[in-house]
């Protein structure tokens, strides 16, 4: 291989490692980040590659010609974040590239700028909008106006804490457990001068919070299309993660039981409210969660619309009696379904629009529930509770799922793209790029 054709080759495999790079640590599925490299390797004439990835890294091979030996690269994945500004902008930039709109020299120079540059909002807007999402969450769950107000300023100082945190290179384990006790720990001041409010939304609005950034979706859809080394990796990341929410509020709990503070569940918190609290809750939520983590603009109005209408099906099957992991799965699958087509219309990946669209359905007050239950009553119902709450989480993902695969026949090509990439597409390229090469034609032999 000559000189110039190995930088091209070096050059073009590290632009595919790159956009993988992005794609992973906003949580798309390992599916959508294999399919996304092929596609941008192939868009740079490299044929027959080879993609690896297991969760924390990714590996690209390519052989030249069969009498040459093949060479691999490796790239880590060294952070993690929810920026679906940058997720999308790099969406857009592949198809750029695979519609040949671009070169790869350009491209290699916009992915740069791309993946240095800031957030498109003010940080401070994005704190708020936190704040918003968890007074959403207490609205969702039959709160009042001052009990929001408390749930949003908590959720801010969670937040505003755990950015400080993060900044320190605390784990994120540690960071949960802290945002957990934050919450807890109010609902216990909360109970203790008599406020005339329910102390324990404020915990199902941070557990909520605090169960947004857990990426449950891409474990189940890893699962699904069969890469369950990068399956089981992100299972225990999310187990870990909500570990810690647990261990949050169950230090936050035996601090209270200390000091002769119970802060229950009233039978009233666990009634959800009317229909259209219900449905306007859930269109908070979406839309502030996907503000928080820096979704287009455009994106916002889908978002509240899926958020709304996942809030629907879930109310009105709970009154139908079908029971809370059940109705989540088919407002999950509702959600999916929704997602996929008008994602792509506006401009987005699908995956905003599912992550942010689903948020109402998180299974918080579940979760409080269970651990009060079982440290305040010493009661093992509370663990149904909180086998309840983990059956809501798997329900919710794969509902998404199935949701984005029932939305497959209506686009056209579908069943074909299918089995080329194994499941639904929630980021990338539709279709994988191929480029074209002009074959010589044979000649007819004479006499």
């Amino acid at each position: 291989m000559e000189p110039d054709e190995q930088r091209e080759v070096y050059a073009t495999i590290d632009l595919a490692l790159r956009v993988g790079e992005v794609l992973l640590s906003s949580g798309a599925g390992t599916a959508d980040a294999t399919a996304t490299i092929l596609g941008v390797t192939a868009a740079g004439g490299l044929r027959g590659c080879e993609v690896d990835i297991t969760f924390t890294s990714m590996a690209v091979s390519y052989q030249a010609a069969p009498d040459v030996a093949p060479e691999t690269h490796i790239r880590l994945v060294r952070y993690r974040s929810q920026d679906f500004s940058r997720l999308t902008d790099v969406d857009q930039l592949v198809r750029r590239f695979a519609g040949g709109d671009v070169t790869r020299e350009d491209a290699s120079r916009e992915l740069a700028r791309l993946t240095s540059a800031g957030p498109p909002y003010p940080r401070w807007s994005a704190v708020l909008a936190w704040g918003v999402m968890a007074g959403g969450a207490t609205l969702l769950l039959g709160g009042g106006w001052l009990i929001t107000l408390v749930a949003v300023l908590t959720a801010i100082v969670i937040d505003v804490s755990n950015r400080w945190f993060n900044r320190q290179r605390l784990p994120a384990f540690y960071q949960q457990v802290a945002g957990a006790f934050v919450a807890t720990a109010v609902a216990l001041i909360l109970y203790a001068v008599h406020a005339p409010v329910k102390p324990s939304l404020v915990v199902a609005a941070g557990i909520i919070m605090l169960l947004a950034g857990i990426a449950l979706t891409g474990a189940v859809q890893d699962a699904i299309t069969g890469y369950y080394v990068t399956a089981a990796a992100r299972s225990l990341e999310a187990m870990l993660l909500t570990g810690g929410i647990i261990a949050g509020v169950s230090l936050g709990l035996a601090l209270g039981l200390k000091f002769g503070l119970h802060v229950g569940i009233e039978a009233e918190t666990i009634q959800l409210g009317n229909l259209p609290v219900m449905v306007f809750s859930g269109a908070v939520m979406a839309v502030a969660f996907a503000y928080a983590t820096y979704a287009p603009l455009r994106a916002l109005l889908p978002v509240a619309v899926m958020g709304a209408l996942g809030s629907l099906v879930f109310t009105l099957m709970i009154r139908a009696s079908f029971g809370p992991a059940w109705a989540t799965a088919a407002a999950a699958c509702v959600v999916g379904l929704g997602s996929y087509s008008v994602g792509r219309r506006v401009g987005v990946p699908p995956l905003v629009v599912v992550v942010a669209g689903s948020i109402p359905l998180l299974p918080g007050l579940t979760i409080y529930k269970g651990l009060y239950e079982l440290m305040g009553l010493g009661n093992l119902i509370g663990i149904v509770s909180l086998g309840t709450a983990v059956a809501i989480g798997v329900a919710l993902a794969s509902g998404l799922i199935l949701g984005e695969y029932l939305a497959q026949p209506i686009r056209r090509e579908a069943r074909r793209l299918e089995d080329r990439l194994a499941g639904p597409r929630l980021v990338g390229p539709r279709r994988p790029v191929r480029r074209r090469t002009t074959r010589p034609r044979r000649r007819r032999r004479t006499g």
